[in-house]
């Protein structure tokens, strides 16, 4: 147990090291000597953990948003008003996204533009993940018009555009910016999904 707890903590830092350095430096500057550096380790041990520097910087993205899921499903499973856990759960996929990359000077496109395949593979999962949690609220009572799992997909699609995925945060906006924008659109697509 003990073992693990530490591996899990040496993770971790590898990836929180990911965070810094990538701001820093941005992925292709970015060396394993680096993390090893900055973590305080052999370059040989980050490689027990990962296989390839790529995978640390995908791995840094899972961590982001393994954690927003966790948000996300907290907020599905809480007790308000399945149209207000909707647009609760709009406005956290958006900010979450936001505040963990606000740091950044580049947009997540540039920073990893040579694992680009990669990370939209990725990303194509986040998004069905995702989905999942709107479609649990979706297709609760009889509140909502449409199948829960297109809309569910379709709300993710409206959102997509206010996160800081080819736009760095500076040039989406302040966060109270885009925190307003992001309530404004889940209000007028609630207006369409609810029935009437």
């Amino acid at each position: 147990m003990r073992d693990s707890v530490k591996q899990r903590t040496v993770k971790d830092a590898i990836l929180d090291a990911t965070d810094d350095l990538l701001t820093r430096f941005g992925y292709r500057k970015m060396t394993i000597d680096d993390l090893a550096r900055e973590v305080g380790i052999g370059k040989g041990t980050v490689y027990l953990y990962f296989p390839s520097k790529e995978e640390i910087a995908l791995s840094h993205v899972d961590r982001i948003i393994e954690r927003l899921k966790a948000r996300l499903w907290e907020i599905a499973g809480s007790t308000i008003a399945p149209e207000q856990k909707i647009k609760k759960m709009l406005i956290e996929r958006v900010m979450y996204r936001f505040d963990a990359v606000q740091h950044y000077t580049m947009s997540l496109n540039e920073m990893m533009a040579q694992i680009r395949p990669s990370l939209l593979e990725r990303r194509k999962r986040y998004f069905e993940e995702e989905a999942v949690a709107f479609a649990s609220v979706l297709s609760q009572g009889q509140v909502f018009v449409g199948d829960a799992e297109t809309t569910a997909s379709l709300l993710l699609i409206a959102t997509n555009s206010l996160l800081p995925y080819s736009l760095s945060t500076n040039e989406l906006g302040s966060r109270a910016e885009i925190e307003a924008k992001t309530s404004h659109l889940a209000e007028l697509l609630l207006q369409g999904i609810i029935k009437r």
